[in-house]
C-alpha cells in the first residue's frame, strides 16, 4: 500500500492559519453571550399581573422589553381596559418622549390596532389615544410622524364623526397656519382630505383650505391641491363650481410644476363632476394650456399627463367641438412620436441625454398603453386615416417597452375595429416577428382572441380559404414565433405560445394545420426536455387530432404516436404517452379514446421501469371509467390482467402500495366484482406459496 506523502512545512502552516480562523470565529459568539448581571436585569417577578409587569418594564425595563409591551398593548386592553388606561397607557406617553424609531412605529401600530378593533371605548379612552397621536405628529423623524399620520388617517374611518369634529378638526385649524412648521401643514392637509370624506366640511372648514391652497410652500399647494377630490366629491357639484373649480384653475397656473401636475390630476379626476359649459369654457382651454406648456418646457410632467391622456380625452369628448377634438388627437400623435425623428419610414431615435431620452419613452409607452382609448375617442370609422400611422411608429418604435405595450392591448383595437380589422393585419404580423421575447410574451396574453377577431371575414368566407386570403402572412410568422421561442431559454414563454396554437383548428384549414403545426407538435413531445411544454405540446397535439377531420391523418398520427411515444425507446416518452391519454380523455369521447389509446396504455404493464409501471397504476381508475359495458367486456378482461400481473409480479415498493390501493377502489366498482373475486383467489393463492412478501 502507497504510503501517504510527508507533511511539508506549508501545509502545517496551513493549519495553524484555519485554526486561527475558527479560533477568530467562535470570538463573537462567546462575546453574543449575556453576563449574569445583564440576565438579573432582564428578570421580572414570577408574581406580578399582567399590568403591573407592563408598568415595571416600562418604568424600569430594557428597550426591547419596552417595546415587547407596546407591542402588546392591544392584548392588555382587551383583557382589562380600565387599568391599561389607567396605568399602561400614561407610561406609554411618558417613554414615547425618549423612544428611538421603532419603539415609536410598533406604538402607532398598537394605537391603530386598538382604535379599529371592536373593544368599546368610552369618550377618555379615545380621547387618551388621540392626544398620543397628535402629540406625535410633529415627530422630528420624517418616517416617525408619517407612521403617526397614517394612524390617524385611518383612525378617521372608524371613529365618530363627533369625535373627529373635537378631538381631530378641532386642533386642525391651529396646526394649519403659516406659522406651523411644514410637516404640520402638510399633515393638516392630508388630514382635511381625509376629514372630507366623512361629512360636510363647507362651513368651517373651506376658508382653511384656500388658506393651504395658496401657501408660500409648493409641497403644501401641491398636496392640497391633491385633496381636493375628496373635498369635490364631500360638498357636491354645486359648491365645487364655486370653490373648488376657481381654486385648480388657479393652481394649473402655479409655477412649481408638482403644483400644476396636481392640479390636472385632480380636473382628470373630477371630470364627471363638471357640466358641458365648463367642460368647454374652463376645462378645456385649462387643459389646453397645460399640455402646450408640459410640452414646450415641462419633460418631467409629459409622463404623468400622457398618462392620463386617453381618460382624459374620453371624460371630455362629448363636450368637444369638433376644431377642439382635432387639437386633441393632433396633440396625441405628436406625443406618441416624442424624441424620434422619421429616417426612411422609419423612426430613429434622437440624440438626447439619457434622463431625457428616458422621459421621452415614458411618454410614448403611455401613449402606446392609452392607444385603444384614442381609437375609441377619433371613432373606428376613422382610424386609417388618423391613427394608423400612429400604430405603425409605435409597432416599430426602437424601446421595447413601447412595443411590448402595443403588443399588450393590441386584442383591444382589434375588438374596436370590427369589420375593418384588415388595416393591422401587417401589425400583427410585425409583433408576431418581433425580435424581442418580451414583445411575444405580451402579445401572447391574449393572442387566441386576437387571431380569432383579425381572422374574421364576415358572411360569405369559407373555413378553407379565409387564412390564406386575408392573412397570407399569418402562417409563416406564427412558425416563426414557435421556432424562436424553442430557440430560447424561456419555456414560459414557450409554453403560452403552444397553449395558443389550440385555438389554430378555428381559424386555419386543416391542411395547414396538418403539415405546418401538427407534426411539429409530434417534434415537440418527442424531443424537448422541458416537462411543462412537452405537455403543453401533447395537450395542442390532441386538439389538432380533435379537429382534424381527415381519416387518413388522424390514423397517421396516432399510428406514430403509438409507435414513438407508447413503444418508444426513451420511458421519458413512453411516460409521455401515458400524459397524453389523460388529455385524450378529456378531449374525445370514451369510444373513441378506448379504440386507439387504451391497449397501449395497458401494455406499459410490462414497462421496466418502475415509474412508467407506477403511472399506468394511478391511471387505473380512469382508464377503466372510459370502458363501457357490454360492447367493451374485451378491455375490461384485459384492463383485470393488469391488474393481476402487477398483483403476482410487482418488486417496487411504490408500485406495490399504488396497486393495493387501486385494487380496493376497483373491488369496490359494481362493473368489476369479477375483477375483485378473481384477485382475491389470485391474492391467496399466491400468498400460500410465499410470492407476496410485501403483504
Amino acid at each position: 500500500r502507497a504510503e501517504p506523502p510527508p507533511a511539508s512545512p506549508s501545509g502545517l502552516l496551513g493549519h495553524m492559519e484555519d485554526l486561527q480562523d475558527l479560533a477568530i470565529i467562535e470570538r463573537p459568539i462567546r462575546r453574543s453571550l449575556k453576563t449574569a448581571e445583564e440576565i438579573d436585569k432582564l428578570t421580572v417577578d414570577e408574581d406580578l399581573n399582567d399590568i403591573e409587569r407592563a408598568v415595571y418594564l416600562l418604568s424600569s425595563g430594557q428597550d426591547v422589553q419596552r417595546a415587547s409591551v407596546v407591542v402588546n398593548l392591544p392584548n392588555l386592553v382587551r383583557q382589562n381596559p380600565a387599568e391599561t388606561f389607567r396605568r399602561v397607557v400614561p407610561k406609554v406617553r411618558e417613554v414615547l418622549h425618549v423612544a428611538g424609531v421603532e419603539l415609536q412605529l410598533a406604538a402607532a401600530s398598537s394605537f391603530l390596532t386598538i382604535l379599529q378593533d371592536d373593544i368599546v371605548l368610552i369618550q377618555t379612552h379615545t380621547h387618551s389615544i388621540l392626544q398620543i397621536v397628535l402629540l406625535n405628529l410633529d415627530h422630528r423623524d420624517t418616517v416617525v410622524s408619517n407612521a403617526w399620520l397614517e394612524t390617524l388617517l385611518a383612525a378617521v374611518d372608524v371613529l365618530p364623526k363627533e369625535t373627529i369634529r373635537q378631538e381631530i378638526l378641532g386642533p386642525l385649524v391651529s396646526k394649519a397656519q403659516l406659522s406651523q412648521s411644514l410637516q404640520a401643514r402638510l399633515a393638516s392637509c392630508r388630514i382635511l382630505g381625509k376629514a372630507a370624506t366623512k361629512f360636510d366640511v363647507k362651513k368651517e372648514l373651506l376658508p382653511l383650505v384656500r388658506s393651504l391652497c395658496q401657501d408660500v410652500e409648493y409641497e403644501v399647494r401641491s398636496c392640497m391641491c391633491r385633496q381636493l377630490e375628496n373635498i369635490a366629491r364631500g360638498i357636491g357639484m354645486e359648491h365645487t363650481k364655486a370653490v373648488v373649480l376657481p381654486e385648480l384653475v388657479e393652481l394649473a397656473q402655479d409655477e412649481g410644476s408638482t403644483v400644476r401636475l396636481a392640479a390636472f390630476d385632480t380636473v382628470v379626476n373630477l371630470l364627471e363632476m363638471f357640466d358641458s359649459d365648463d367642460r368647454t369654457h374652463v376645462v378645456f382651454p385649462l387643459v389646453k394650456t397645460f399640455c402646450e406648456k408640459c410640452f414646450k418646457a415641462d419633460e418631467a410632467v409629459l409622463a404623468s399627463l400622457s398618462f392620463q391622456y386617453g381618460r382624459l380625452c374620453h371624460g371630455l369628448s362629448g363636450s368637444f367641438s369638433e376644431e377642439q377634438h382635432l387639437w386633441f388627437l393632433e396633440f396625441y400623435k405628436k406625443l406618441s412620436v416624442l424624441g424620434l425623428q422619421l429616417e426612411n419610414g422609419h423612426c430613429e431615435s434622437q440624440a438626447y441625454p439619457l434622463e431625457l431620452e428616458r422621459k421621452y419613452e415614458t411618454v410614448r409607452r403611455n401613449c402606446a398603453y392609452n392607444f385603444p382609448a384614442m381609437v375609441l375617442f377619433a371613432d373606428p370609422k376613422c382610424f386609417l386615416a388618423e391613427l394608423y400611422p400612429t400604430l405603425s411608429s409605435l409597432c416599430h418604435d426602437p424601446e421595447i417597452s413601447v412595443r411590448r405595450t402595443v403588443a399588450d392591448g393590441f386584442h383591444e383595437v382589434v375588438k374596436l375595429l370590427g369589420p375593418n380589422v384588415h388595416y393591422v393585419h401587417k401589425e400583427l404580423v410585425e409583433l408576431l416577428q418581433d425580435e424581442s421575447l418580451e414583445v411575444l410574451d405580451a402579445l401572447l396574453n391574449s393572442l387566441q382572441e386576437t387571431l380569432e377577431l383579425a381572422t374574421s371575414r364576415g358572411e360569405g368566407a369559407g373555413s378553407e380559404s379565409k387564412v390564406s386570403v386575408s392573412v397570407p402572412d399569418l402562417i409563416p410568422a406564427l412558425a416563426a414565433a414557435e421556432q424562436k421561442a424553442a430557440a430560447s431559454l424561456r419555456w414560459r414563454i414557450y409554453e403560452k405560445l403552444l397553449r395558443s396554437y389550440a385555438c389554430l383548428p378555428r381559424i386555419i384549414a386543416g391542411d395547414q394545420i396538418y403539415f405546418r403545426f401538427l407534426q411539429r407538435m409530434f417534434t415537440i413531445v418527442t424531443t424537448t426536455n422541458v416537462l411543462p411544454v412537452q405537455r403543453e405540446a401533447a395537450r395542442t397535439l390532441c386538439v389538432f387530432l380533435r379537429y382534424n377531420r381527415k381519416q387518413e391523418q388522424r390514423q397517421e398520427i396516432i399510428g406514430k404516436v403509438v409507435e414513438q411515444l407508447a413503444q418508444g425507446k426513451s420511458y421519458w416518452n413512453r411516460l409521455r404517452y401515458l400524459d397524453l391519454c389523460e388529455i385524450a380523455m378529456e378531449l374525445f369521447s370514451k369510444s373513441y379514446f378506448c379504440k386507439y389509446f387504451l391497449v397501449p396504455a395497458l401494455e406499459l404493464v410490462n414497462d421496466p421501469v418502475a415509474n412508467v409501471r407506477y403511472k399506468l397504476c394511478r391511471m387505473l381508475p380512469r382508464l377503466k371509467a372510459c370502458i363501457r359495458l357490454p360492447g367493451d367486456k374485451h378491455l375490461l378482461q384485459q384492463l383485470e390482467f393488469c391488474v393481476r400481473k402487477l398483483l403476482c409480479r410487482e418488486k417496487d415498493k411504490d408500485v406495490v402500495a399504488t396497486v393495493r390501493k387501486v385494487r380496493h377502489h376497483l373491488e369496490n366498482d359494481p362493473r368489476t366484482q369479477p375483477l375483485g373475486c378473481f384477485t382475491a383467489a389470485i391474492s391467496g393463492k399466491y400468498l400460500a406459496q410465499g410470492y407476496y412478501s410485501w403483504r
